[in-house]
């Protein structure tokens, strides 16, 4: 409903403007010389966990993500808020210092805000980040033959609701409170260096929603066997767990995917949605493995998922 309600919104032309909300970027982008454009992205969402201070961490790394994704680096940030008014000033303290831990350690300042009153939590980040034009990485721009590399394995959706019903186990859990609160700016640090064409972040479209934002005229294929998840998480998904959001974007995706031979808790496990999810980037096959060995000698989880082909009759095919 809001995507259709955005499309109708008109569109100001600048020339000025490289990505605007007219495509399904991870942020705009609007250049102010030759040599230099700056990123603009925001999110925020209620907390998923009880600890408010790894929930700040959670959500400020959620917001940078979008920024790195975009083969930028965050620069400034501002605290988006909404907390009680008789909620306590403990939490709201531990809130703020996980998130501007978290600004700095991406290396951007955190310079100001905003806060309301309301019933409930909600935090998150209005980041700038700055590029040179000429490196934007936007979602849709693979090229046939290319490899997609993801970081960081899925399942926090499932093993966080798991772990809140006395179905997963804390050591699985800490993995994937470990998994939210990497910043994806180690990772691009290291894949810029590289000849990417495209790159998108992991976030609440699950895995298949994100990776279906990057096709284009062209599909996508993958290997569901190389495909990173934290431990239990197939398990928790073979046993019936399942989220609402996972179940959301399985309708949403019914139409443009296609699931070969593929178990009933692997499809959960791609449609799960992530909060502060990795990265997806493309880059050409003859550079894929080095890349993904510069990933790996660093410790960051990595892994060559998928393939870009010419068009089949759906976006993505899963094997």
């Amino acid at each position: 409903m809001l995507k259709d309600i955005v499309e109708k919104i008109p569109v100001i032309s600048d020339p000025a403007l490289m990505v605007g909300f007219n495509t399904a970027d991870d942020g705009a982008v609007y250049k102010l010389r030759d040599d230099l454009a700056i990123i603009q992205t925001l999110d925020f969402f209620p907390p998923l966990i009880d600890n408010m201070y790894i929930f700040g961490q959670i959500a400020a790394a959620n917001a940078l993500s979008d920024v790195a994704a975009m083969g930028g680096k965050a620069v400034t940030a501002l605290n988006i808020l909404a907390f009680p008014e008789d909620g306590d000033k403990e939490d709201l303290h531990a809130l703020l210092r996980g998130g501007a831990e978290k600004v700095a350690e991406a290396g951007a300042v955190l310079c100001g805000g905003h806060s309301i009153a309301d019933s409930g939590v909600k935090y998150g980040l209005s980041v700038m980040g700055v590029v040179h034009p000429d490196k934007v990485l936007q979602n849709n721009t693979c090229n046939i033959g290319d490899k997609i590399i993801m970081t960081k394995p899925l399942g926090v959706g499932i093993v966080t609701t798991g772990f809140k019903k006395g179905k997963a186990s804390k050591a699985a859990y800490d993995q994937a409170i470990t998994a939210m609160t990497t910043l994806n700016t180690i990772a691009m640090d290291i894949a810029r260096n590289f000849p990417l064409s495209a790159a998108t972040d992991i976030t609440g479209f699950g895995f298949l929603g994100h990776l279906n934002e990057m096709v284009a005229d062209y599909s996508i294929i993958v290997d569901s066997k190389e495909i990173l998840q934290i431990d239990e998480a197939l398990h928790l998904a073979e046993s019936g767990l399942a989220t609402a959001g996972g179940k959301k974007n399985r309708l949403s995706l019914e139409d443009y995917v296609s699931l070969e031979g593929v178990g009933a808790g692997m499809e959960e496990l791609l449609f799960d949605p992530q909060t502060s999810g990795g990265l997806l980037m493309a880059i050409d096959s003859e550079n894929a493995q080095t890349l993904l060995d510069h990933l790996k000698e660093k410790d960051i989880p990595s892994q060559i998922i998928a393939e870009v082909v010419p068009k089949q009759d759906k976006n993505i095919i899963v094997m």
